[in-house]
């Protein structure tokens, strides 16, 4: 059977800076964001300093690279520079805030069955020292309702640790109604936005979040090795981290190590030197996000993912999405017998995608177009 043609979209003179889709149809965002042109530019501009400066380009080059980052992070999510504290993963992330609060009066973690591992992984670990992890789970697979969160939640709870967008389903949290069920029992809440900030606008201060956490590898296009932390801004000077390292001394080329004085705001909560090879990938991925802005890569995103579901669906597959369209991101699941072996024959076709277990996991984002959803379904059989 031909593959019909669809209409384009309005981004796609953007489809050219990623040089993948010279070879292969990518639908793969979810599990890393497609290399651009831009991230290959910056990072061999980082390899040219180092071979021709070396530690030298610390000074006037890489330092102030960082500081663009955090200005470039902060737009993703609405916050200022100064709220924004970088890291190599959301396991360091999480590892920082999780070293921040006391647990004598507040033991309760409060997280979610379709959150991703390594939010509960780090509290598990506490188990020995008190800490109770409390795992809300989902009826249905896709949602958490969020009264089910909202009895999880007492007065021994000390955080709420959960995603803005669940990896397990593609559904996105009412991120500010969480936070809401949180405060009103005073605890905490932390959001992990590895899924949703990038394909999602994110405003921190009117979810009235505690902590934001997203990083490079997905919807942001930088690749691994770099990530970043929101802390609400009262928070920073009230919580001590218990994990630390010298990026977060206010003065780190004083060199002094019978005196720790913490710098003020998010940047207390850094630790060791940061990844420039990462950084700079990094910043390129943000400069093609930046010049279409997030609200654009939104309407866009959401209206392929729209088509991939309508026209999977036609085609008699049975998904896993949420019933709502304005719940849904650019995340489609596929339940399949056989995850890992379709992803294998999909890829010997040229088609990059990935499994979670008893599903294919595909996702469009704007440099997607709906030709190749048609293309994908051709090859992927019904069960």
């Amino acid at each position: 059977m031909s593959v019909a043609a669809a209409p384009a979209h309005a981004l796609l003179r953007y489809r050219e800076e990623f040089p993948v889709f010279g070879h292969a149809r990518y639908l793969n965002s979810c599990s890393l964001g497609a290399l651009s042109k831009r991230s290959r530019l910056r990072v061999n501009q980082y390899l040219d300093l180092w071979e021709q400066r070396g530690a030298s380009a610390w000074y006037d080059q890489w330092l102030p690279a960082l500081e663009v980052l955090r200005a470039d992070y902060a737009w993703v999510v609405g916050a200022r520079a100064e709220d924004i504290s970088l890291h190599p993963s959301l396991s360091s992330v999480l590892g920082v805030v999780g070293e921040s609060l006391e647990y004598r009066d507040r033991p309760k973690v409060v997280v979610t069955s379709l959150d991703f591992p390594t939010v509960a992984y780090q509290w598990l670990a506490k188990q020995q020292e008190g800490v109770e992890l409390v795992v809300v789970d989902s009826p249905d697979g896709t949602h958490v309702p969020l009264e089910l969160l909202e009895r999880a939640v007492d007065d021994r709870t000390a955080l709420v640790a959960t995603s803005h967008v669940f990896f397990t389903s593609g559904a996105i949290q009412d991120i500010a109604a969480v936070a809401e069920i949180a405060h009103r029992r005073g605890a905490l809440v932390l959001i992990d936005g590895y899924q949703g900030a990038g394909q999602l606008p994110v405003d921190v201060h009117a979810a009235e979040v505690d902590f934001y956490c997203s990083g490079g590898l997905k919807w942001l296009l930088g690749g691994s090795g770099i990530a970043f932390l929101y802390a609400r801004p009262d928070l920073t000077s009230r919580l001590t981290p218990r994990v630390t390292g010298w990026f977060a001394h206010g003065d780190p080329f004083r060199f002094d190590v019978r005196h720790f004085e913490r710098r003020p705001g998010a940047r207390g909560f850094d630790t060791g030197t940061p990844g420039m090879a990462a950084v700079y990938a990094q910043l390129g991925g943000l400069e093609v996000l930046r010049e279409i802005g997030l609200p654009a890569i939104r309407e866009v995103t959401q209206a392929l993912t729209d088509d991939l579901i309508n026209e999977a669906r036609s085609r008699g597959f049975v998904l896993r999405v949420a019933a709502r369209a304005d719940e849904r991101s650019a995340i489609v699941m596929f339940p399949r017998k056989a995850p890992e072996e379709d992803v294998r024959r999909l890829a010997a076709q040229g088609f990059i995608v990935d499994s979670r277990p008893g599903h294919v996991r595909v996702s469009p984002y704007f440099y997607n177009t709906p030709d190749d959803h048609r293309a994908l379904l051709e090859c992927l059989p019904r069960e």
